[in-house]
């Protein structure tokens, strides 16, 4: 399409009780770009305040959609923390096919969050309890040797080790008053070692005492650590990690049992959070929402039946043109801007996007962008095996297969685009990933036949084992710089386009002044058109007219007096808006402009040829190179395939890389400059997923 899709005002109203499943649709079908609500759109008027009751009925409403948003972010917490502990990734927005939560998503939540809750309580417990074991097996072994009687050691380590018998009641009481601060270890039946650090144990025999504590004698002239004190500690241990064994083989049951429950659910309150962020900036009465925004006429009718079936008939519409809507009149918003193309166009926008948005209302260039970019890139970058690996590379990226790839799915479209141009241009240059042979056969048998039929023999063709050449070279001079003139008619055409373009743009805002009297309304396309034609008969024939002067004069002196011209017209007085002096600094100052702008728009696109024969170069140094080393030595052909692929590397990356900041660049300055005089906004709609 030529123009932007027309654009409609909505204003939906909507039961309290149908507005989740509306803005559900909404945001699964992105069709609707919610805008600022102003308070002369609100519902709710001053109505709140015109008695107590009223206030504190909106207050419990805001209280309410807070507390919502609270219980949805607390699930959704619990369930990423869930997912955390199980090694799970969750989605980073809502599936193609969530749904938002119900109450068995809520309960399914609740389920295995409190299995997970309960695994990793067991979890932490017992790598704490290991934890403590292995330090007291450690400090243990570490006197076992000791020549010392064991009355002695808490007298000479940091520790205070404790030997006896204790009830598991006495244990969970001592846990619970000294926590951290004392390790208690079960060696067997109700035998206990506790140990603390030398500054907490008072407090240790001061608990031990409380909970009837039994000492166990152990010899007085007994050396070290006895040797069952030890057998113990070591058995623990062992059940300690037997125990965290189990423990994670729950956890894979776990996650294998609810792994994909927590990815949808997961989608599903993500969704939901979405949904009451959106609510919250809506206008609202207690009992109804009120939703404003943009909508494309042309999906108006389908969308809106589909919400009437949703609300069972509970919802009232209103749709207004932008000329109807004040906010757009007073220039205090601009409509926003949706296009629609098929998929090679549509792999354009965002280049188009990058430079601004169309406004609502002018001509999309995207179509042109698409056609003038991938012509252009084709002509400075004509290869049959390059070509062909941007074409893969664009095929691989618009799969979508590779996660690292997603970050360049934009560059897919453009790159087969580009990738085909290439290669069709490549096989009128003759080349195949720099090698200029591999074609002249079959470039011969073409060319032979052409130069039998008619056209053949009304255009001069010849058999040649090129179509084009681009390497100077004896009988290829004439067709080189035929070749930068027809760079040079792509210029011509390029700036036309984007001249007619803004001379329906400014005349269908009704600036009927500078799209008759300015550099790039009609008297600068005249001026423009008819030089190009009088150079065009200068090299053909060599002989100016007389009528040349008047047909050059006379768009320069519209562009020269063209305000006031306009002023005296339009019947605005005074005549000169200015002063005169600075009326013929203006006028000047114009015509130099018109006439180096338009020499360097034109001379510009001379950069198609000189890279497209830089490109020429590059490949011939490479296929040259590569021959010359294959025949030089006995690896030489390993170091020819280096060359060759290194070679083809480094014109495919690096001047790649240039060719297509050129055509950019070409399109931006020389293209989107004549036309793109003030930028639109790019239509936005409420959706769930980004992509």
């Amino acid at each position: 399409m030529i123009m932007p899709r027309k654009m409609k005002r909505v204003e939906l109203t909507v039961l309290e009780k149908d507005i989740d499943s509306v803005v559900e649709y909404l945001g699964r079908r992105s069709l609707m770009q919610f805008t600022e609500q102003h308070e002369e759109q609100s519902l709710i008027n001053d109505e709140k305040f015109e008695s107590l009751e009223k206030f504190e009925a909106f207050q419990q409403l805001e209280e309410n959609e807070k507390k919502r948003v609270y219980d949805i972010e607390e699930k959704l917490e619990k369930i990423k923390e869930s997912a955390a502990y199980l090694g799970l990734e969750l989605p980073a927005e809502p599936y193609e096919t969530s749904r938002l939560p119900t109450a068995e998503d809520e309960n399914l939540t609740e389920k295995i969050c409190f299995h997970v809750i309960g695994l990793r309580a067991r979890e932490t417990e017992e790598k704490n309890e290991k934890q403590k074991l292995e330090d007291a097996l450690a400090e243990a072994k570490a006197f076992a040797t000791l020549n010392a009687p064991f009355s002695e050691l808490d007298q000479l380590s940091y520790l205070t080790l404790r030997v006896g018998r204790l009830d598991m009641k006495g244990q969970s009481e001592i846990r619970k008053s000294l926590a951290d601060r004392v390790a208690i270890i079960p060696l067997d039946n109700d035998r206990i070692l506790a140990a603390s650090s030398r500054l907490g144990r008072f407090a240790l025999d001061s608990e031990l005492k409380k909970q009837s504590f039994t000492p166990i004698a152990i010899p007085k002239d007994y050396l070290g650590i006895p040797a069952d004190l030890l057998v113990s500690l070591e058995e623990r241990q062992k059940l300690t990690e037997n125990n965290i064994e189990t423990i994670n083989k729950e956890k894979n049951t776990l996650l294998g049992e609810y792994g994909v429950s927590l990815l949808s659910l997961a989608a599903s309150y993500t969704m939901a959070h979405i949904t009451e962020q959106m609510k919250q900036k809506l206008v609202s009465t207690k009992s109804t929402y009120l939703l404003t925004g943009w909508a494309p006429a042309d999906s108006l009718n389908s969308f809106v039946s589909e919400l009437v079936k949703i609300t069972s008939g509970r919802i009232g519409v209103r749709t207004l043109n932008p000329d109807e809507v004040p906010s757009v009149r007073s220039g205090n918003e601009k409509v926003p801007v949706a296009l629609s193309h098929g998929a090679f166009a549509r792999s354009f926008e965002p280049l188009v996007f990058s430079y601004g948005a169309p406004l609502y209302g002018s001509i999309d260039p995207t179509s042109f962008v698409a056609v003038f970019f991938t012509l252009l890139f084709g002509i400075m970058f004509g290869d049959v095996g390059q070509g062909l690996v941007l074409l893969l590379i664009g095929l691989l990226l618009v799969q979508k297969k590779y996660k690292v790839m997603q970050s360049y799915k934009n560059f897919g479209g453009p790159l087969i685009a580009v990738g085909i141009s290439s290669m069709i241009m490549g096989l009128l240059y003759g080349g195949v990933f720099s090698n200029e042979t591999l074609l002249e056969a079959p470039t011969l048998a073409v060319t032979g036949f052409l130069a039998d039929t008619p056209v053949g023999v009304y255009f001069d063709w010849h058999a040649a084992p090129k179509i084009l050449r681009l390497m100077p070279e004896k009988g290829s001079i004439d067709k080189l710089f035929y070749f930068f003139g027809f760079t040079l008619a792509l210029g011509v055409i390029l700036n036309s386009t984007g001249l007619i373009f803004n001379i329906i743009n400014l005349w269908s805002k009704k600036n009927y002044e500078k799209a008759i009297l300015s550099k790039t309304g009609i008297a600068g396309v005249l001026f423009f058109w008819y030089v190009i034609g009088m150079a065009v008969r200068l090299v053909l024939h060599g002989k100016p007219h007389w009528f040349d002067v008047p047909c050059l004069g006379i768009p320069l002196l519209c562009i020269f007096f063209g305000p006031a011209l306009w002023r005296l017209i339009s019947g605005e007085r005074p005549i000169l808006k200015e002063a005169f002096m600075v009326f013929i600094i203006e006028g000047i100052v114009e015509l130099l402009e018109t006439l180096s702008s338009y020499i360097s728009n034109s001379v510009s696109f001379l950069r198609v040829g000189a890279f497209a024969l830089s490109h020429a170069v590059l490949s011939f140094i490479t296929f040259t190179m590569a021959d010359l080393v294959a025949h030089g030595s006995l690896f030489g052909p390993v170091f020819s395939l280096i060359i060759f692929i290194f070679g083809n590397g480094i014109i495919i990356v690096l001047e790649g890389m240039i060719v297509a900041i050129q055509v950019t660049r070409l399109q931006y300055y020389e293209f989107f400059s004549k036309f793109f005089t003030e930028t639109g906004v790019r239509f936005a709609p409420f959706k769930f997923r980004k992509e």
